[in-house]
């Protein structure tokens, strides 16, 4: 059986979409669907795909020994995704149901199941690139969870996470909160790249915060 297959049979059984699969490797899930059908994925691809998923051997090359052919937790968060190029229909959507079931989903393995508003960024710019391992680089893709706004009237647990947050004005930023006045409703924003100032923002023109909880990298890089 090859590599697709497999994943045709994959995706049958474990119920997943186009778009959850094609997620992983930033396609949308009608150029997933091209992708399979033309059987043109690129190695590059296939192998973030069984990267994914954990297996235990190439998918293209089954083993004489009895192996797994591919391992998928039953623990599968299909989580919404905005890429770079949805930040402004976010922005626009973002208290839409329809608009956020309508995003491609992700699915991300995870120990037990979560509660909580949950949804996927994908990082644009180099604002918190240092080099070193604590960036986030440019596509990496950030499960993050909704702080809720009653919970911005206490200290944000700033030691504990990095944030994903959306402004009105300026749009969605990954930043580091190195201060959070909770009198004043002012927090610091940090970007690990030293090329970026700190600077101030007013929590009343901020309309979401997330804490990111996990992240997804595409091999060899860095």
């Amino acid at each position: 059986m090859n590599f697709y297959d497999q994943l045709q049979s994959i995706k049958k059984d474990k119920k997943l979409t186009n778009a959850n699969i094609g997620g992983i490797i930033g396609m949308s899930a009608d150029a997933f669907r091209m992708a399979i059908k033309r059987e043109s994925l690129s190695e590059l691809e296939k192998n973030e795909i069984e990267k994914y998923f954990e297996s235990s051997e190439k998918i293209e090359k089954q083993k004489v020994e009895k192996q797994p052919e591919l391992y998928i937790s039953e623990n599968v968060m299909n989580v919404p995704l905005v890429t770079q190029y949805a930040y402004a229909g976010y922005m626009n959507g973002f208290n839409d149901p329809t608009y956020i079931e309508e995003l491609p989903k992700i699915p991300f393995l995870v120990e037990k199941e979560h509660k909580g508003e949950y949804i996927c960024f994908e990082v644009k710019g180099d604002s918190m690139d240092d080099g070193t391992h604590d960036s986030y680089l440019e596509r990496d893709i950030l499960l993050c969870r909704n702080v809720r706004k009653d919970f911005w009237k206490s200290k944000l647990h700033i030691n504990k996470w990095d944030f994903v947050i959306v402004h009105k004005d300026n749009g969605i930023c990954v930043k580091r909160i190195i201060k959070h006045d909770v009198e004043k409703g002012i927090i610091t924003c940090h970007s690990l790249n030293d090329y970026y100032e700190d600077f101030d923002m007013d929590l009343r023109d901020v309309t979401k915060i997330f804490n990111i909880v996990d992240i997804q990298r595409k091999r060899n890089r860095r």
